[in-house]
């Protein structure tokens, strides 16, 4: 009996970890579905924050963000916080903005987990309504 009840409480305790949007994602291109980079979200502060970490067209590795404003401008895009100061409100992660490093340009974010291996991102101005949404996969 002792053992049924660990094996349930170790699924348990997984199932609650995996629930999170915190992990590494494969970002894919809203236009094109073709595999753009790997971002890893984290919680730091309870904000959450999301880092390029891998590129995958090697033509765009050593890029900088020079149209970015403010601290971000002429940073290296690998190794770029994109994400910033996301809170949880439920299911919703929002509050917070989301830097596009091709055009420099900053918008409000918002994000959904849509089971435990895809993301719906949304960058959006105003509200939104006035934006565009990409899925993320989780890494393996």
């Amino acid at each position: 009996m002792k053992k049924i009840v660990l094996v349930l409480l170790f699924y348990f305790t997984q199932l609650s970890f995996s629930q999170s949007i915190v992990g590494k994602w494969t970002t894919i291109d809203d236009e094109t579905g073709v595999e753009k980079s790997v971002v890893e979200i984290y919680e730091s502060g309870g904000d959450f924050y999301g880092k390029i970490i891998e590129i995958k067209e090697v033509e765009h590795r050593n890029k900088k963000c020079t149209n970015c404003n403010g601290t971000d401008k002429d940073k290296p895009i690998l190794g770029l916080i994109i994400i910033k100061k996301l809170s949880k409100d439920n299911d919703v992660y929002s509050g917070g903005t989301i830097t596009d490093p091709k055009n420099g340009k900053e918008y409000r974010c918002k994000i959904i987990l849509d089971g435990n291996d895809k993301l719906i991102v949304r960058g959006y101005i105003g509200i939104s309504l006035f934006g565009r949404s990409q899925t993320w996969k989780r890494k393996k």
